[in-house]
């Protein structure tokens, strides 16, 4: 695959309170893109503390000291579109505006950062909680398949792992959760030294830092925010889980630890997964879902994380046949895969889709993937905002010989989750010797 030039133009300062400011200039629409990242997540918890990033995530738009309403009206009015969220590793916040409205952006982004406590209410955060109690029953509890995601997880992980639990935290967590733990844990991360913000499009570099000097320079840096890294986990055997769930046909996940975001090993396994499912022709989707017609669906994932990331593959049981039955099959085609690796077109047709998507993303100034997003990506993750071409470079120089090595290192039978959900009072249709489990 022939990869394509990447240069994405910035400048970037750091103001006196730590605040780390990337600026990229595209004028060819007359729009500006604020993009706010917190180095903070839910890896930055503790057991019987969850849910407190993804509960800021809420409380954040609920008003600040100088704006005590709802974050969205003045800035819709305006014309602007806005969002934000939170995973394990970094909680941010967007708005894309009209290049005259990013005054409006930035000063409203600033007052939520510097005066968000003194808003903050009992009132206020009783009710946030009750949203995300509500959200977690609406996502996970209540949603079919919702609960496989909390058992993977905890399997994976040990308790007192960041990983182990949800961004959107426990539920008992949440509710023994007092305002004053709340405030402390926003006192600790939610600040300049602990931010990063880049502003991308119709603005003037220059004019830019000096605006954002004005509504952020002021604000005080906090305490210094540890990084977060556990040390790397191995399963020493294989673990097979079994829930019943309000489902009609059975699901099958199979997991295992695999690098983080960014890692040696990371775009491969990236690759391997679009080898493996993306597009009717993949080897799973081809197997399991054209030819024995043993599945209705199946999806892979490298889900990529700062600290450490897991590989997932997903398949749906066609009517009449069991998860035994699925994962016989997707055991075979990973042998092959281990064996033999991807072939050359394999390869060539997911760098290709790779390389489209990036692209396309960037088409974008704001919102989530585009270039202020990626901007403060890489800068938070890897302490340099341009590196585009670098993180392009992952992919179009891994080879068949890198993807077959990296299946072979990661996707070991012996050290792996296997996660079978299927319908209440159908336990014969999960994998053999599973354990029921009950999340939480």
């Amino acid at each position: 695959m022939k990869g394509v030039r990447m240069d994405v133009a910035f400048t970037r300062r750091v103001l006196d309170n730590g605040l780390n400011v990337i600026v990229h200039e595209d004028h060819r629409c007359p729009i500006v893109a604020v993009n706010l990242w917190y180095h903070v997540g839910s890896k930055n918890e503790q057991p019987g503390r969850t849910g407190f990033a993804h509960l800021f995530e809420h409380l954040m738009f609920e008003g600040s000291a100088h704006y005590d309403k709802g974050f969205f009206q003045p800035l819709q009015e305006a014309g602007g579109l806005l969002n934000g969220s939170t995973n394990g590793d970094r909680t941010n916040y967007w708005e894309v505006v009209p290049t005259n409205a990013v005054e409006v952006a930035l000063w409203m982004e600033s007052d939520r950062m510097g005066f968000l406590l003194p808003a903050l209410t009992q009132a206020k955060f009783e009710n946030q909680r009750d949203v995300v109690l509500n959200e977690r029953r609406q996502n996970y509890e209540n949603r079919p398949y919702g609960l496989a995601p909390m058992a993977i997880q905890a399997s994976l992980y040990p308790p007192d792992h960041p990983y182990h639990w949800l961004t959107i935290g426990v539920p008992e967590d949440l509710h023994a959760t007092s305002l004053d733990q709340v405030r402390d844990f926003f006192g600790t991360y939610y600040h300049p030294g602990n931010a990063s913000l880049a502003l991308a499009g119709d603005i003037d570099a220059a004019r830019a830092l000096e605006v954002v000097d004005h509504y952020f320079g002021d604000i005080q840096p906090g305490p210094p925010v540890a990084p977060v890294y556990p040390a790397p986990v191995r399963l020493s055997g294989e673990t097979r889980l079994l829930l019943e769930d309000r489902v009609e046909l059975p699901r099958l996940y199979i997991s295992w630890h695999t690098p983080g975001l960014f890692r040696a090993d990371d775009a491969e396994m990236d690759l391997l997964a679009d080898v493996l499912t993306c597009g009717k022709s993949s080897r799973l989707y081809r197997a399991l879902v054209y030819e024995r017609r043993i599945a209705t669906e199946v999806a892979a994932i490298q889900n990529s994380r700062e600290a450490a990331g897991f590989f997932q593959v997903i398949a749906t049981a066609a009517p009449g046949r069991t998860l035994n039955d699925l994962q016989q099959a997707i055991d075979e085609e990973l042998a092959r895969m281990v064996a033999d690796g991807p072939t050359t077109d394999e390869l060539e047709r997911a760098q290709v889709q790779f390389e489209a998507q990036f692209v396309f993303g960037l088409q974008n100034v704001g919102g989530f993937g585009g270039k202020s997003d990626q901007l403060n990506a890489y800068s938070m993750f890897l302490g340099d905002p341009g590196w585009f071409a670098r993180d392009l470079a992952r992919y179009s120089e891994a080879t068949t010989t890198g993807v077959r090595a990296a299946a072979a290192r990661y996707l070991d039978p012996a050290g792996r989750v296997i996660a079978s959900v299927v319908p209440r009072g159908r336990p014969d249709l999960a994998v053999s010797d599973s354990t029921a489990v009950m999340p939480s």
